[in-house]
């Protein structure tokens, strides 16, 4: 069962022995051969990362997936970050995931028909419960992630990555070649200069990007309707222009975001028409243009 193997990976340790080493050398053929097939029926894999913790990526992941879900695409949401992941909570999920009947894959949770979602949150009992990994168990989960979850015929499958440049982010381009980068960044130049990282990371591993979001831009004030610039702003902008990447657009600071992802409910699966949603609709619009 994936969650056995799971455990291995946390526990192994030592030199294996030739008919232990062989075992695994089959192992490793039977994932990349199923990593294949998973792959080879989704259109386009977009992953959305970040340099810097703190800057919206998993709220971005969230409405990106809740948006393109809303205009028909069959979209699959994944959740990589192992020591923070958010995505099941942002999306109402509280279940433990399934596992198909024949005990080889998990069977990712529905949110609606069109969106499927899987996160390493929700095979834990206690979502408290610290995941204390070194770098082979996060790899393994992944892989898992990839080739041993029943994700079906999809458009699109949003992956949602922890900030930094580490064992996550590296797993993923390696086992998904063709993904696709969104970069999300705040505008002050804290933020930025880790996100010019994420952007050679981009460049140094030869994944394409589509572009760099920047979130928490301007706020509006509820009673005057003056905006602020909590962040200072244009600075995505600039640091696109600077970098040679697309600028996906700017995202205002909007407070309904951050209630909605508590509430379990994106804001983008919402009716009402805000700044907000018509900035994320501009943002969505700009990835598609480019597909």
């Amino acid at each position: 069962m994936i969650h056995e193997n799971v455990d291995k990976a946390k526990k192994s340790s030592g030199c294996p022995s030739q008919d232990g080493g062989a075992d695994m050398a089959q192992k490793q053929d039977e994932q990349k051969v199923m990593i294949k097939d998973t792959l080879g029926k989704i259109k386009h894999k977009i992953f959305v990362l970040s340099g810097k913790g703190g800057v919206g990526k998993s709220s971005v992941s969230a409405n990106l997936a809740a948006s393109l879900s809303k205009k028909g695409y069959k979209t699959g949401l994944m959740d990589v970050d192992v020591h923070g992941p958010s995505i099941a909570h942002m999306l109402g999920l509280t279940e433990l995931l399934d596992i198909s009947p024949d005990q080889h894959r998990l069977m990712p949770k529905q949110v609606n028909e069109t969106l499927k979602v899987v996160s390493v949150q929700a095979l834990m009992q206690d979502k408290d419960q610290a995941i204390i990994w070194r770098g082979p168990a996060k790899t393994g989960m992944i892989q898992q992630f990839i080739g041993q979850v029943e994700w079906g015929e999809l458009d699109f499958l949003i992956i949602d990555a922890p900030p930094g440049t580490g064992d996550e982010p590296l797993t993923v381009v390696q086992n998904i070649p063709e993904a696709l980068g969104v970069i999300v960044t705040t505008p002050q130049e804290v933020a930025l200069s880790d996100v010019r990282k994420s952007i050679s990371f981009c460049k140094t591993v030869k994944m394409k990007t589509l572009g760099l979001v920047e979130n928490m831009a301007a706020f509006k004030c509820p009673h005057c309707n003056e905006a602020i610039d909590l962040f200072k702003n244009g600075g995505g902008k600039k640091t696109a222009s600077s970098t040679g990447i697309e600028f996906l657009g700017s995202l205002p600071f909007d407070t309904r975001v951050v209630t909605s992802g508590d509430n379990g409910t994106p804001v983008m699966f919402e009716d009402n028409k805000t700044e907000f949603t018509e900035a994320f609709d501009t943002v969505v619009d700009n990835i598609l243009k480019q597909l």
